[in-house]
């Protein structure tokens, strides 16, 4: 994990958004400064940050759903995590609009984020950039404690300042 880190700090502030996007999109971590111990915390699902943008609008499940003529057993089954959010970019564009999220903010990426990774997928996003999808396993194994070779890392690290 010190490696991990080690690369966020060599990649330079102005790739860490680049950075954060692929970290979010594999694992969310807690840092406890005052142990200086690195843990991985419990992660937040689609259908929970769904019901937290809802709660936001200041709308009952009910409200919500007939004011967007959505059937209310099935967004009560994506928010408790019991149907698998939609995986078609239209829908979930459609969803983001009704909970009020902006194209391009950080939750509108942590929304089309935390629906691919209940998927079991990578965001397309970062696999539509060949090289950036050539880089994955690195940050995996970089994720995992497994060690690189300096030269990989790197690579990775250029990379990423180039995001």
């Amino acid at each position: 994990m010190l490696r991990f880190f080690i690369l966020w700090r060599r990649a330079g502030a102005f790739s860490l958004a680049a950075y954060l996007t692929i970290v979010h999109s594999v694992l969310y971590y807690n840092y406890n400064s005052r142990e200086g111990v690195l843990t991985m915390s419990t992660k937040v699902t689609f259908g929970e940050f769904f019901k937290q943008k809802r709660i936001e609008q200041k709308k009952t499940l009910r409200q919500f759903c007939v004011d967007n003529k959505l059937d209310p057993g099935n967004i009560s089954k994506l928010e408790r995590g019991l149907m698998q959010p939609p995986q078609g970019k239209d829908k979930l564009e459609e969803y983001a609009r009704y909970l009020t999220i902006k194209k391009g903010t950080d939750d509108w990426y942590k929304f089309f984020d935390l629906a691919a990774i209940e998927a079991g997928r990578i965001p397309e996003e970062l696999l539509s950039d060949a090289k950036m999808a050539a880089n994955l396993p690195i940050l995996f194994r970089t994720l995992r404690g497994k060690k690189i070779s300096e030269k990989k890392l790197d690579e990775l690290v250029e990379m990423i300042r180039k995001a």
